[in-house]
């Protein structure tokens, strides 16, 4: 059977559309999924869980969004699944040090602040100019009744940023 030129261009012009317009859609989803603002909570859910459904471009863009999923849980207050969302960010990227950091954080309004203080640690190997990670270690030490640790690391994080203690 022969198919017409014509019919064969006008198929991939179809598909062409259709996978432009698959593309953009994800486009929207990674963008809102990054969203700082200007998206609810429960929009930023649903993009990043999008986009890790349609596995992303690879395992760092992957572990980016289940870190914004998780910031976006954390928000929420739903430490469990927010945790559970940076564990996997880092188990695509170990190297991830704002998931070990966020992670702390959501440790740390468990009040499991040994381990809030052990991904603060691990953030500021991978990153020793995290600024926050020295904040947010040094409020954990504090709650722990650690003075002097909490002291340094507030004074490390004014010396890389001097509006760090505000």
């Amino acid at each position: 059977m022969r198919v017409p030129i014509l019919g064969i261009s006008l198929l991939a012009a179809a598909l062409g559309l259709a996978v432009a317009a698959r593309a953009e859609g994800g486009a929207d989803e990674q963008r809102q999924c990054a969203a700082t603002g200007g998206v609810t909570l429960e929009q930023k859910l649903s993009a990043c869980t999008a986009v890790i459904s349609a596995g992303a471009e690879g395992p760092h863009d992957l572990a980016v969004a289940y870190n914004h999923r998780g910031d976006a849980y954390l928000n929420k207050r739903e430490l469990d699944r927010a945790i559970a969302d940076y564990d996997q960010a880092i188990r695509l990227n170990p190297n991830f040090a704002m998931a070990f950091h966020n992670r702390g954080i959501a440790y740390y309004f468990q009040k499991d602040f040994d381990r809030a203080i052990a991904d603060y640690d691990q953030a500021i190997q991978l990153n020793a100019n995290d600024v926050h990670a020295y904040k947010n270690r040094g409020l954990a030490k504090q709650a722990k009744g650690d003075s002097a640790g909490s002291d340094s690391d507030i004074a490390r994080a004014k010396q890389l940023s001097p509006s760090a203690g505000n």
